[in-house]
């Protein structure tokens, strides 16, 4: 059952990511939780992986925790939500979102739909994402008397202002894709968010990975570092980039104006 909801393929160095539960608007069930992880962990532990689409099969990116189900599931159920595993900062819950921070190469998610609550949180996790106008984004845990818990205490605070974050919280209201860019939950509006998630990821994997990872960790880092750490942190990623292999790679490509061919990291 864990492996039926979420859909993982690989192909020319990208994997697609689709939640699979159409039926249900890709709710979040224990099934879906388990699934996620494990297909996060498959990404992580693949270096030929360079980036990743997420999506979600049916009519909605994900409509956020399937309430019945978390109630129906028991203790034992919810206790494993709440189990961190060793090497993260996150619990289960959490991780399902913050998963996509830890991988080390771009995550794009392409949102329809709904993307309520617990799905909004898992948008959030991605590098970028690409939104369709017409998509509703929620940040709704209020709305059944709860906190968002899966990671958007990091995660939105990083796209906006902490008044306007608050506003959204509080209120449980629904914004549309525009609306959501305005805001800075949406990096772009597109009425094929999936194809234009598609069409980005086949640029990113032109680049040298190497250096595609190094900006991802340069980025995620640097918001907590003061100004001298944060320099020092970009000659650090530039040292070790100059003179190896991919560097070499992209520079006698663009002299010679042909396609790179870059080795995976190791």
């Amino acid at each position: 059952m864990t492996d039926q909801r979420v859909l993982l393929s690989i192909e020319n160095h990208i994997a697609h990511v689709r939640l699979n539960r159409p039926a249900k608007r890709n709710g979040l069930d224990l099934a879906m939780f388990e699934g996620i992880l494990a297909t996060g962990e498959k990404i992580l532990a693949n270096p030929s992986i360079r980036a990743v689409v997420l999506s979600g099969e049916g009519p909605a990116f994900c409509a956020g925790l399937d309430v019945k189900a978390f109630f129906s599931m028991g203790d034992a159920g919810q206790r494993r939500l709440l189990e961190r595993p060793a090497g993260t900062p996150a619990n289960v819950a959490q991780r399902v979102a913050w998963i996509w921070r830890e991988i080390p190469v771009p995550v794009i998610a392409a949102v329809h739909g709904s993307c309520f609550g617990g799905g909004l949180q898992i948008a959030l996790g991605a590098d970028l994402r690409y939104v369709h106008p017409e998509a509703q984004l929620s940040v709704m845990e209020a709305k059944w008397g709860l906190v968002p818990d899966m990671s958007l205490s990091k995660t939105l605070l990083d796209l906006m202002p902490l008044d306007v974050a608050k506003e959204l919280t509080f209120t449980a209201r629904i914004v549309d894709g525009k609306e959501a860019l305005s805001l800075g939950l949406a990096t772009c509006v597109t009425a094929d968010p999936l194809g234009d998630a598609q069409r980005a990821a086949e640029a990113i994997v032109l680049r040298s990975p190497d250096a595609i990872r190094a900006a991802k960790h340069l980025f995620d880092r640097a918001g907590e570092l003061s100004i001298a750490e944060a320099f020092l942190l970009e000659t650090r990623l530039q040292v070790d980039l100059l003179g190896g292999s991919n560097n070499m790679e992209a520079v006698q490509a663009n002299l010679m104006n042909r396609e790179p061919v870059f080795v995976d990291p190791e």
